[in-house]
Parts: structure tokens; C-alpha cells; sequence
């Protein structure tokens, strides 16, 4: 068994515990901009994935399954004592908060995802993924830094973020691990799709849609249809929608939390 140990950190605030999920390539510098909001209903505790920011980098590809993940938050969640709690995860993040809810949904209290591909992914896009997966990990375990500021979605090819954000999520862009990010594409993401089971979610769920992000809408499309017990708020803004829009995704995040605190 690994010793191996996701790197979170606690952060003041009034309710009950709120974990945070980042995607791929960022840290906990994506939460900057939301976390005093997010303090006045919840105390957020922001998890990074393996080989971003504080996180160590395994080799165990076992580690990177998205059900170890959940085996993780599920450890998380029992060394702050605390039952139920409330989840939110970004991009890959959200695929990964969004599998947790489905295996343990009595401790959670309600979740929030934003737009996720790999969360909602049909059997086309998976397929493609596992294909081309490996030989991207191989060439990002080659190239190191600068095949990881090749990827589309590295901050470094941000237009939309404020500058302290994408200066802070670039500060963070410079602690990743590229053989930690390869794994997390070849044994993550192809894995990381729950199409098939969103319409078994049980838990109270917001989504923050960037409307800005059109490939995406097909998705949302099918998780309104599919996904018991889902709102939407739709955002004018891209993929990173907490980011880009931080006080119209604070207002929607926090008035969803609110209510269901007090039903």
C-alpha cells in the first residue's frame, strides 16, 4: 500500500466543510478568487490532484483510478471527523466529486460541478481518449515543461482570467509534476466518465455552466435530461467559469448552499 498522500489544506470559515476539486494543470491558487465568498457558508478545504502544486507525484498507476481518488477524499472526510459535507469540483475535478457523491451520497449534503467533458463523456469520446492517451503521456513524460505549455489547456493560453488569477494559477503551473500529469491522462481521464450513472445521483447538485464554452452544451444538454435533483446556472463565461465570472459563480454557489442548509 502507498504512502502516498493528496496535499490539502483547511481554510476558515463559517458551516460545514466544503471540499474543493481543481482540474487538470492548475492547483489551489484556481479557488483564490472564491474562497471569501465561499468562507461566509462553508470552510473550504482545497485538495490538489497527484503532481500539481504540494501533491506528490506516485509512479503506482493504481493511485491515479479515479475510485482511488474517491478512496482518498473518502480518507480526507474522515480525518476532519466531520459526517456530511459539501463537494464542488472543476473539470476533472468535478468528474471526480461527482463519482464520490455516487458511492458514498449519505455524507454529502449537496455538490456543485462546473463544465466536465470527462464527467459526462459519451462512449465515442471515451474511446478516442483511451486511444490517444498514451501516446500523449509519453510524449509529456518526454518533454516535460514544455510539452506541458503546449497543452490547450495549460493557464500560460489564458485570455479571459483576471491577471492576479492567471498569474497565481502560472505560479502554480511551474510545481507540475509532467510524469504525475501523464498518468492522470492515460489512467484518469479515459476512466473519469459517469454518463452512465448520473441517473443515479441521489444528492441536492448545481451546476455553473460557462455558457461561453459551446462544445460543452451538448453535455449540459444531457445531464438536465439525465441527472435527478440538478439546477443549472448559466454563466457568461468559458470553461474556467469560477475564474472568469468569480462573483457571478460566488453568488450562484452561495445561494445554492444556503438554501440547502437550511431545508
Amino acid at each position: 500500500m502507498s504512502a502516498a498522500r493528496l496535499h490539502y489544506e483547511i481554510h476558515e470559515g463559517e458551516g460545514p466543510l466544503l471540499l474543493l476539486v481543481h482540474g487538470i494543470l492548475t492547483g489551489r491558487s484556481l479557488w483564490r478568487s472564491n474562497l471569501a465568498a465561499l468562507a461566509r457558508v462553508a470552510r473550504p478545504v482545497v485538495v490538489e490532484l497527484w503532481g500539481h502544486g504540494r501533491s506528490p507525484a506516485p509512479d503506482d498507476p493504481a493511485l491515479y483510478h479515479p475510485d482511488t481518488f474517491v478512496r482518498s477524499f473518502e480518507e480526507i472526510r474522515a480525518e476532519l471527523t466531520t459526517d456530511r459535507w459539501l463537494l464542488c469540483g472543476q473539470s476533472l475535478g468535478a468528474a471526480l466529486t461527482l463519482r464520490y457523491s455516487l458511492e458514498h451520497p449519505a455524507h454529502v449534503i449537496a455538490q456543485i460541478f462546473t463544465n466536465s467533458t470527462s464527467a459526462l463523456a459519451d462512449a465515442d469520446w471515451v474511446a478516442r481518449t483511451r486511444a490517444h492517451a498514451p501516446g500523449l503521456a509519453e510524449a509529456l513524460a518526454s518533454g516535460g515543461r514544455a510539452a506541458l505549455e503546449r497543452l490547450p489547456m495549460h493557464p500560460v493560453h489564458a485570455k479571459r482570467m483576471p491577471a492576479a488569477s492567471r498569474a497565481a494559477l502560472l505560479e502554480d503551473a511551474a510545481l507540475l509534476d509532467a510524469g504525475a500529469v501523464a498518468r492522470l491522462l492515460r489512467d484518469t481521464v479515459p476512466e473519469s466518465s459517469l454518463r452512465d450513472r448520473v441517473g443515479e445521483n441521489r444528492v441536492p447538485t448545481l451546476l455553473v455552466c460557462g455558457e461561453r464554452e459551446t462544445r460543452f452544451a451538448q453535455h449540459r444538454d444531457f445531464a438536465e435530461r439525465q441527472m435527478p435533483r440538478l439546477e443549472v446556472a448559466p454563466v457568461d463565461a468559458g470553461h474556467a467559469v469560477n475564474v472568469e465570472a468569480a462573483e457571478s459563480f460566488d453568488i450562484a454557489v452561495t445561494a445554492f448552499v444556503r438554501r440547502w442548509l437550511r431545508s
